[in-house]
């Protein structure tokens, strides 16, 4: 086996990774800095914790599509990923959550895992819903609970400013669920109060929220100011470089997804998001009033991304891998180390994928 600019928990090492039964045994070889040698880098798999579609399938249309769209972002180095639901009626959300609770039993082959459900929505504010469809409503816990029995739900996107909901943040972080603040036009006193009642992370920052004047400092102005964790996405479609930068100053463990749709790996055309139809045009995707309708962004592009505007790739690759998992408490993935899984990419050195491996398995992408 080659020898790789391994980015482990401690450092860069160059050398090899050895692993058994889908965990990482040991890790090889001696200190380095990659700018000593040509070497390709092995960083641990990305982890996206908002994916809606790939492949030309949604979430929303349930378990068929469900397989299509982990096989696609596994072939861009997304190893593990929360499947994200769109606002809609119960029906439709419970329907779709019992076969996501099935799926998340197994990995098929040549597969990246779903960890859990991320549930964007139907908490949100009706006059914030960016591309979801209008079904938003207040939460009710009988409601969440049925939910709850259906899927490992990990994440939740909430409006902190509608009646109830704040009790809701309060009682449902205390049972271990992410309640992140998202599509809402709460103020910044109102995002403060989610923060102190539980909330724990902010859904594509700052899309679909109130925004910050210096007056009226809005839930961007909470996050600044008070959030360890957030997500953005870093496809410079959705936040300018410039705000990219203000958010890696402000928020410690700021962490990337894709918000990717069913356009993701797919040419330019028209595809489901939701209930809503999406078209697929000049690297973005949109209503028909214009409005942006989650993205194509995959990560290995987001890595690329986050270099272009000045990261460091080990630390590019921590807002895509370590930072995610640890949101969710997850310990033995987003690192190479003994005891983790053994998910990993392999990249050349103009960041191109070159191999993916998920919990062991070679996945053979060019040809998925």
């Amino acid at each position: 086996m080659s020898e790789d600019n391994i980015l482990t928990a401690h450092g860069w090492v160059r050398g090899r990774l050895i692993h058994e039964h889908g965990k990482v045994v040991s890790i090889e070889g001696q200190p380095c800095d990659p700018a000593d040698n040509d070497l390709p880098y092995l960083l641990p798999g990305f982890i996206d914790l908002h994916v809606h579609g790939g492949g030309g399938k949604d979430i929303m249309e349930g378990a068929p599509a469900f397989e299509t769209i982990t096989r696609t972002h596994v072939r861009f180095g997304t190893t593990s990923l929360l499947a994200t639901t769109m606002t809609a009626p119960n029906e439709e959300i419970s329907r779709v959550l019992k076969d996501l609770g099935e799926f998340c039993e197994q990995r098929p082959k040549g597969s990246a895992r779903v960890l859990g459900v991320h549930l964007e929505g139907p908490y949100i504010n009706p006059g914030k819903l960016g591309a979801q469809p209008n079904f938003a409503h207040t939460a009710l816990m009988a409601e969440v609970e049925e939910y709850l029995a259906l899927a490992p739900i990990r994440v939740i996107t909430i409006a902190p400013e509608i009646a109830g909901h704040v009790g809701l943040i309060r009682a449902l972080s205390a049972r271990g669920v992410r309640m992140q603040i998202g599509h809402t036009l709460g103020s910044y006193e109102e995002g403060v109060a989610a923060l102190a009642a539980g909330a724990s992370s902010f859904t594509h920052l700052y899309n679909a929220m109130s925004p910050l004047h210096h007056r009226e400092p809005g839930i961007v102005g909470a996050a600044l100011a008070h959030a360890k964790y957030a997500e953005l996405i870093p496809d410079l479609l959705h936040v300018h470089p410039g705000a990219i930068r203000v958010a890696l100053r402000s928020i410690p463990c700021l962490y990337c997804v894709t918000d990717s749709t069913a356009a993701a790996g797919m040419p330019d055309g028209e595809y489901k998001l939701g209930s809503h139809t999406v078209t697929k045009c000049l690297g973005g995707v949109r209503l028909p009033d214009g409005t942006l309708a989650g993205s194509t962004l995959t990560m290995d592009q987001a890595l690329r991304n986050l270099v272009k505007i000045g990261l460091p790739i080990a630390e590019a690759s921590q807002r895509l891998s370590q930072f995610p998992a640890d949101y969710l408490g997850l310990q033995e993935r987003g690192r190479l180390q003994p005891g983790a899984w053994a998910d990993c990419v392999r990249l050349d050195r103009s960041l191109t994928l070159t191999a993916v491996m998920v919990e062991g398995e070679d996945i053979d992408f060019k040809n998925a």
